[in-house]
């Protein structure tokens, strides 16, 4: 799996001109599944981010995760972040899961997420979707999980 994490203080995203998901402060997930993930990576990838220290404490540092500051996540698909662009111009998305296979991964990210006490908002899978994102910092950050392990 491989996530593109943005602290924002608000965000939200539309589908057909209706919102279908928003948060406050919290963290948007740009969540793509690829070839070979299983649901171990789903519970790898949703403890690192729920426990990323990438939040202010009261001096300023980052200290804090999104469970400690009882901020929320919104989580949208995208499988463009699959990606293979090491070859011409035109990226190839070979390596994505099938829709059958990494709707249920999604799914197990967004339900560990909620197991850990975070509240989650999500985008429709497979859908066009406007992400709309007051960015905190900015601070962004992109995590890789493979094979159950974060890299």
């Amino acid at each position: 799996m491989r996530a593109v994490i943005q602290r924002v203080s608000s965000a939200d995203v539309e589908v057909a001109g209706e919102v279908v998901g928003s948060i406050g402060a919290g963290l948007v997930v740009l969540v793509a599944v690829v070839s070979g993930d299983e649901p171990r990576d789903s519970v790898a990838m949703a403890d690192k981010v729920a426990h990323m220290r990438i939040f202010p404490d009261e001096a300023g540092r980052m200290n804090l995760s999104v469970v400690d500051i009882g901020g929320a996540i919104l989580v949208v698909s995208q499988f463009t972040l699959a990606a293979d662009v090491r070859r011409g111009r035109r990226p190839s998305f070979a390596t994505a899961e099938s829709p059958e296979r990494a709707v249920p991964l999604i799914d197990a990210f967004v339900a560990r997420l909620e197991e850990l006490g975070v509240a989650t908002a999500s985008g429709s899978f497979g859908a066009m979707m406007e992400v709309s994102l007051v960015n905190d910092g900015p601070v962004t950050i992109v995590v890789d999980v493979v094979d159950g392990s974060v890299r």
